[in-house]
């Protein structure tokens, strides 16, 4: 009886992740069957490391509350849906449609255009927040894993924004994409859906390959990321999405030398390392074309060569951030800047 109990609960668990995984429909049957499965497998507890601290989890967060677009899109990827109370995020106006994961924005509920709140993580019954820090975790608006501690609600922080040996000013502890797969692989433990990560990340790997088998020997083209701001662009050090992007794409980051994640430099900065390309940042109420027609008309930028030759791409944020969009931005810019070495 209990061998054939073990089969049958095995086979609702395997059953269910399936149907969650390709967006079909799974019942509240099929969701308890797989859960008793899992309290019965012995996969629970579960011990995880998250920026250098170890959780133990005795069974599966249920209503997860993240914030930010390219932190919800992390759980839909995984399949996760059923275990979120809700996303916070801006009204994001990218493209929805082209990924495979779509249909979680229809599954789970948009919790608020504005910044995350205790209230609103109180009023969900939410049981995890996952973000980051200036990613929603901060000092400044007394939203920290610490305080939400204390309310009975746990914390997962975005690896892309781990801060540097617990330095408040200075985020990342590994190379972006390596960030991305540590989530996926961590997250696919908490919640006992390890297959369903190992699948992401192959395939997210093998995407950055391919695109790297395109890219032809030689220089790199030079790229400075340009994300906002007119006295000061805020841009991307060596531990944001922005890096790996760049690298693996066939270009060369120029500032890679900053051992930060998101940070502000200076024009002069800027003009003085000439880039080839300039990658900006699509989001906000500040618009791709208001940004690129700044940079074109920005006097100090005029004989830069990116500007001069006109050599500005444009990526969502999305895109830019962490999030399971990373690997076909590399194979996009990695055509744009294919494109630009043969002209």
């Amino acid at each position: 009886m209990a061998a054939a109990r073990a089969a049958r609960t095995a086979l609702a668990l395997l059953t269910a992740l399936a149907l969650a995984g390709c967006g079909a429909e799974v019942s509240e049957t099929d969701r308890k069957d797989a859960a008793d499965d899992a309290k019965s497998s012995g996969h629970y507890p579960v011990t995880v490391e998250n920026c250098g601290v170890k959780t133990t989890f005795d069974k599966a967060p249920q209503r997860v509350v993240t914030n930010d677009v390219g932190i919800a899109e992390i759980m839909f990827a995984l399949g996760l849906e059923d275990h979120m109370a809700g996303y916070v995020a801006p009204d994001y106006k990218g493209d929805r449609e082209a990924v495979a994961w779509k249909d979680g924005y229809q599954k789970v509920k948009w919790l608020s255009k504005k910044e995350i709140t205790k209230e609103i993580v109180l009023d969900a019954r939410a049981d995890l927040v996952f973000a980051g820090w200036n990613y929603g975790f901060g000092e400044g608006n007394n939203f920290t894993p610490a305080g939400l501690k204390k309310l009975g609600i746990g914390s997962y922080v975005l690896t892309e924004s781990c801060r540097n040996n617990g330095n408040a000013t200075s985020r990342g502890v590994m190379p972006p994409l390596e960030a991305l797969y540590t989530d996926l692989e961590t997250l696919g433990k908490v919640f006992d859906v390890e297959d369903r990560a190992k699948k992401l990340v192959d395939g997210f790997k093998k995407q950055v390959a391919d695109a790297q088998a395109g890219i032809p020997e030689g220089k790199r083209p030079t790229v400075f990321l340009y994300d906002d701001g007119r006295d000061k662009p805020l841009t991307s050090g060596a531990f944001a999405g922005p890096h790996d992007i760049i690298t693996k794409a066939g270009g060369d980051h120029v500032m890679k030398d900053l051992k930060d994640s998101w940070t502000s430099v200076s024009w002069e900065t800027v003009v003085e390392r000439d880039p080839d390309v300039i990658v900006i940042n699509n989001y906000g109420d500040v618009t791709a074309r208001q940004k690129k027609d700044f940079l074109k008309s920005y006097a100090p930028l005029a004989g830069v060569s990116a500007v001069k030759n006109d050599r500005i791409f444009v990526l969502d944020y999305v895109d830019l951030v962490e999030s399971p969009r990373n690997p076909a931005a590399i194979a996009a810019l990695a055509a744009y800047l294919k494109g630009v070495r043969e002209r």
